[in-house]
């Protein structure tokens, strides 16, 4: 029999959404607040939570709640198995995501001392969508 935590990854990045944050993770920042990936994927609380949620039950990711903050971090992987799917996701085409990171890249510069400070659909991240 096949262990779930096998198909729970396989699952988790089988979404598109689910696989742009996780390719943010590992490109962009390694860390990553709700509120952030929100305005980034341009989806609701509900679903960015839902989602960031079952990267972290298939083991990829890591959450922290600082304040009123939830911040999602990546996992470092010691099996093989999630290592090789690690790498694979890494190795996708940069050109592939070129809106999304465009959009990481924006809403990362609003945080102050590297922290997320401004919670989502915020006037300063319109003004930066321009």
């Amino acid at each position: 029999m096949i262990d779930e935590k096998y198909i729970d990854a396989l699952k988790a990045l089988s979404e598109p959404n689910r696989l742009r944050l996780f390719w943010l993770f590992l490109h962009v920042d390694e860390c990553m607040a709700v509120a952030e990936a929100m305005d980034i994927i341009g989806d609701t609380q509900y679903n960015v939570s839902r989602n960031l949620k079952m990267l972290y039950r298939a083991g990829l990711l890591n959450h922290e709640k600082k304040g009123k903050w939830v911040f999602y971090t990546l996992k470092e992987q010691a099996a093989p198995h999630c290592r090789a799917l690690v790498d694979s996701v890494r190795q996708l085409p940069d050109d592939e995501f070129k809106e999304v990171t465009r959009r990481c890249r924006l809403r990362m510069s609003l945080r102050v001392d590297g922290e997320c400070v401004v919670g989502p659909d915020s006037e300063a991240w319109f003004n930066l969508l321009g």
